[in-house]
C-alpha cells in the first residue's frame, strides 16, 4: 500500500485532513504523527481508527530516530506538515514551546525527509512531495485599506507564532534551493469547522454561550480576518499536493473578511435560531476585554495564484460553513467535554481574567 505521512494528524486541521483523505476508498494510506499535546485528539480520528489505511504513531517531530524509523517502515511518498504549536495566545504566554515544535520540529522532519528522498531511486524520487502548512500571519497586519496579502508580501510577524511559522517557511524554501527537497507551501487564512480545539475564537464563542459565560472580545472587536471552511482548506492542500508547483508558495483563503465582532454576532444570531435561550439573545453575554499584545488589526487572502493555476475555489459561504459548524458544536457536545480538562479550563480563566 502506498502511503502519505501527515504530522498533527489529531490537531484541528490536520485531523479533517486525514478524515477528509481516507474518506475516499481509493486514497493512499495515511501515517498519522501527532505528538498528542493538549490540542491533539484521538475522539477526533474515531471515524477511521478501524479503518487498515490509517496507522496512528504518537511521536514528536523533534525525534529524529523515530522519524526514520516511520520513513523506513512506511516509505510516505509524500509528507504533509500540519504540525505545530499555533495559538497567538499561548505564544505570548510561552513562547518556547513554539520554538521547539515550530522551528526545531520543522527543521528536524526537513533533516528526516531529505534523508529518505535522498535514498530514494527513479520515479518515487520524482515523485516525492514535501507539503508545509503555514499561516498567513507571517505577512503582519494590513491596513483598512491595504491590498491583500500575496505570496510576494514581506514576511513582517508580530508575535512569537507567527514569527515562529516564518522561520519555519524560511527553512522550508531553503532546503528547495540548496538541497532540491521537492516542497511546497500554503499560507492559509483563519481555518473553522468541526473539531476545532475551543480556545480560538468561533468553538470558544461557541461553548461559552452554550454553557451561559461570558464571550469575551479582545479590545474594540473590529480586528478583521479572513474566514476559511476548514473542508475547503484540505480541498486546496489536496489540489497543491497533487498539482502545485515545485518550491512554490500558494495563498489559501476563504474571501471572507469578517471583524471579530461580525463573527461573534452571527453565532449568536444562529444560536438564537438553533438553540434558543430561556430569555434574551446570546448577544447579551459579548464581555469586551483588554486587548492582547501585538494584536494585528487585518488580515486579507488573495488565492488568485491558487485559483489561476490549480483552478481552486473555496466550496463553502461563510454563512453556509458557520451553520454546519454551529449545528457540529450543538450535535457534539461529548467531544467537546472531552477535550475541554481541568488543564484547558484553567488556562482560559487565567487568559480572560477581567
Amino acid at each position: 500500500m502506498s502511503h502519505i505521512l501527515v504530522t498533527g494528524g489529531a490537531g484541528f486541521i490536520g485531523g479533517n485532513f486525514v478524515l477528509n483523505w481516507l474518506s475516499n476508498a481509493d486514497a493512499d494510506g495515511v501515517i498519522n504523527v501527532d505528538k498528542l499535546t493538549y490540542a491533539g485528539n484521538r475522539r477526533t480520528l474515531a471515524p477511521v481508527e478501524g479503518d487498515p489505511r490509517h496507522v496512528f504513531s504518537q511521536t514528536d517531530i523533534c525525534d529524529r530516530a523515530a522519524l526514520d524509523r516511520l520513513f523506513a517502515a512506511y516509505e510516505p511518498r509524500a509528507v504533509v506538515h500540519f504540525a505545530a504549536e499555533s495559538h497567538v495566545d499561548r505564544s505570548i504566554r510561552a513562547p518556547a514551546d513554539f520554538i521547539q515544535t515550530n522551528i526545531i520540529g520543522t527543521f528536524t522532519l526537513l533533516e528526516a525527509a531529505r534523508t529518505y528522498w535522498n535514498g530514494l531511486d527513479g520515479d518515487a524520487k520524482a515523485a516525492f512531495r514535501f507539503l508545509h502548512v503555514s499561516t498567513d500571519e507571517v505577512f503582519g497586519s494590513l491596513g483598512p485599506t491595504d491590498s491583500r496579502f500575496s505570496e510576494t508580501s514581506p514576511y513582517t510577524p508580530n508575535s512569537p507564532y507567527s514569527a515562529s511559522k516564518a522561520a519555519s517557511d524560511h527553512l522550508v524554501r531553503a532546503y528547495y534551493h540548496t538541497y532540491g527537497l521537492p516542497v511546497l507551501t500554503t499560507n492559509c487564512s483563519n481555518s473553522y469547522g468541526p473539531y476545532h480545539f475551543p480556545e480560538k475564537l468561533i468553538p470558544l464563542m461557541i461553548t461559552n454561550a452554550l454553557s451561559g459565560k461570558p464571550l469575551p472580545l479582545y479590545g474594540d472587536g473590529r480586528n478583521v480576518r479572513d474566514w476559511l471552511y476548514v473542508e475547503d482548506h484540505c480541498s486546496a492542500i489536496r489540489e497543491v499536493l497533487a498539482r502545485g508547483r515545485l518550491g512554490e508558495t500558494y495563498n489559501v483563503g476563504g474571501g471572507n473578511e469578517k471583524s471579530n465582532l461580525e463573527v461573534v454576532h452571527a453565532l449568536c444570531d444562529l444560536l438564537d435560531w438553533l438553540k434558543p435561550k430561556d430569555s434574551g439573545s446570546y448577544r447579551d453575554q459579548i464581555t469586551f476585554v483588554k486587548d492582547r499584545p501585538g494584536h494585528d488589526r487585518r488580515y486579507a487572502i488573495d488565492t488568485s495564484k491558487l485559483e489561476r493555476e490549480l483552478g481552486w475555489k473555496p466550496a463553502k459561504t461563510f454563512e453556509t460553513g458557520l451553520c454546519k459548524t454551529v449545528q457540529w458544536y450543538l450535535d457534539n457536545q461529548a467531544w467537546v467535554q472531552d477535550v475541554m480538562s481541568g488543564e484547558y479550563r484553567n488556562w482560559v480563566a487565567k487568559q480572560y481574567a477581567a
